[in-house]
C-alpha cells in the first residue's frame, strides 16, 4: 500500500508533526486512514494531542544545566531516552521493511522497542534485526486469543527471542468502531508475521480477542514465562491499583490512541490519578498524543517513568523507513534535552510534580 514518491531530505524535517503530511502524500488513502484514524467521532483521538496544551511547566532558573542526561531505565533496562516505540500492527502498510526497520532504528537510538502481536514480520525476525543493529531492550505486546495455547506459544517464542517483558493490552475486548476503515473498506492482511500457516491465519481472524479475559487471568499469564508483566490500557486509578495487586510490574496509561472507546479522557489527563493510585509499586508509562519533547517532559513531571510514541513513528517509517524513524527519535531527543535545560533540570530523575500545573489551576 506504499506508493512510489520522491525521496525526502530528512534533514529538512524539523519536528515529528512534519512527517504526517508527507506520509499522507506517500500512502494510499486506506492505509493512511488506518494509521491516522480513531473510533467514533474521534474526539478522544484529537483530545490526546490537545490535552498536553492544557498543562504549563514551571521552570527554575540559574541552575547549572551545562550537562544534560536524558537517559533512564524501563524495568531496570537502560535506555537513552524515556521513550519507547508503541506496539503498532501491520507496519508493512507504512513501509515494506515494516517492524524490522523500526526495531533497527530503536536499537541504534537506544530506546525501547515494543512489538505488536499483529506485526507484519515474525517476532524472531524483528529481534534479529534489532540485534544486528546493536540490540537493546524490547518488549512483546500480547493480545490474548480465545485459544489460550496460541497465546502461550507466543509468550514462549518471545522469551526465547530475547523480549524482556510482556505488555498485555487490556482495552480491546472487542474492536472499537473505526468508521474510516469501514468507509474505505479497509482490507486487513491475510497473512500475519507471527502466524504463517493457513490454519493459524484463520485462527487469528476468528479468535482475537478473548472478551472473557479478567483480572484472574493475569496469574496464568505471569506463570507462562516469569517475564515482567506490563498492563497496557489503564485509564483509572482503581484499575491501576488492581493491576499492581495482580502482579503487574508496569502500567501503560492509554486509551489505545483513541481507537477504542471514544470520549474517554486523554491519557495525560488521568496520568496523575493512576500514578497516585499505584504509589510507586509499579512503573507507570503513558501513550497517546506524544508529539514533542515537551510532551515527554510534561508526562515525566506528572509521574510517568516514560512514554510510548506510535503514530508519529508510523508516519516517519512511511516517509523514510529506518532512517525516518531514526530521524524522528533524534528530533525527540534533541527537543527533550533542550526543554530539560530550560526547565532547570539535568536528569530525568529530577523532574517532578512541582514542575507542572494544569492551566486551569492557580498552583502546582
Amino acid at each position: 500500500m506504499v506508493s512510489q514518491p520522491q525521496e525526502v531530505d530528512l534533514a529538512r524535517i524539523r519536528n515529528l508533526r512534519d512527517f504526517e503530511a508527507l506520509a499522507a502524500e506517500r500512502l494510499e488513502r486506506s492505509a493512511f486512514d488506518y494509521i491516522a484514524g480513531g473510533a467514533g467521532d474521534e474526539r478522544t483521538l484529537v483530545d490526546n494531542v490537545r490535552a498536553f496544551a492544557r498543562y504549563r511547566l514551571r521552570p527554575n532558573v540559574l541552575r547549572d544545566v551545562s550537562m544534560i542526561d536524558a537517559a533512564t531505565s524501563f524495568l531496570g533496562q537502560p535506555v537513552s531516552l524515556p521513550v519507547g516505540t508503541a506496539p503498532m500492527a501491520y507496519q508493512h502498510f507504512a513501509h515494506p521493511e515494516a517492524e524490522a526497520a523500526t526495531s533497527r532504528a530503536a536499537a541504534r537510538s537506544g530506546v525501547l522497542f515494543c512489538l505488536s502481536t499483529m506485526s507484519s514480520r515474525p517476532l524472531e525476525e524483528v529481534a534479529a534485526a534489532a540485534d544486528e543493529a546493536g540490540g537493546g531492550p524490547r518488549w512483546f505486546q500480547l493480545y490474548v486469543h480465545r485459544d489460550r495455547s496460541l497465546s502461550a506459544d507466543l509468550v514462549a517464542r518471545a522469551q526465547t527471542a530475547g523480549y524482556s517483558a510482556i505488555a498485555l493490552t487490556v482495552d480491546l475486548p472487542v474492536a472499537g468502531l473505526r468508521e474510516r476503515d469501514e468507509h474505505n473498506r479497509f482490507a486487513y492482511p491475510q497473512q500475519f508475521g507471527n502466524f504463517v500457516r493457513p490454519e493459524q491465519v484463520a485462527a487469528v481472524v476468528g479468535g482475537f480477542n478473548d472478551a472473557s479475559l479478567s483480572w484472574d487471568d493475569l496469574a496464568w499469564l505471569r506463570g507462562l514465562s516469569g517475564l515482567p508483566l506490563v498492563v497496557k490500557g489503564i485509564l483509572t486509578g482503581e484499575d491501576g491499583a488492581l493491576a499492581v495487586e495482580h502482579g503487574a510490574s508496569g502500567i501503560v496509561v492509554s486509551n489505545h490512541g483513541g481507537r477504542q472507546l471514544d470520549r474517554t479522557p486523554a491519557s495525560v489527563d488521568v496520568l496523575a490519578e493512576v500514578v497516585d493510585a499505584v504509589d510507586g509499586r509499579a512503573e507507570v508509562y503513558l501513550d497517546g498524543g506524544v508529539c514533542r519533547g515537551v510532551d515527554v517532559l510534561t508526562a515525566l513531571a506528572l509521574g510517568a517513568r516514560g512514554v510510548f510514541v506510535g503514530r508519529p513513528l508510523a508516519y516517519a517509517l512511511a516517509v523514510g523507513g529506518e532512517a525516518g524513524v531514526a530521524r524522528a527519535l533524534e528530533l525527540m531527543g534533541a527537543e527533550l534535552r533542550t526543554d530539560m535545560a530550560l526547565l532547570g533540570v539535568t536528569r530525568v530523575e529530577d523532574i517532578g510534580r512541582d514542575h507542572v500545573r494544569h492551566a486551569g489551576r492557580a498552583g502546582p
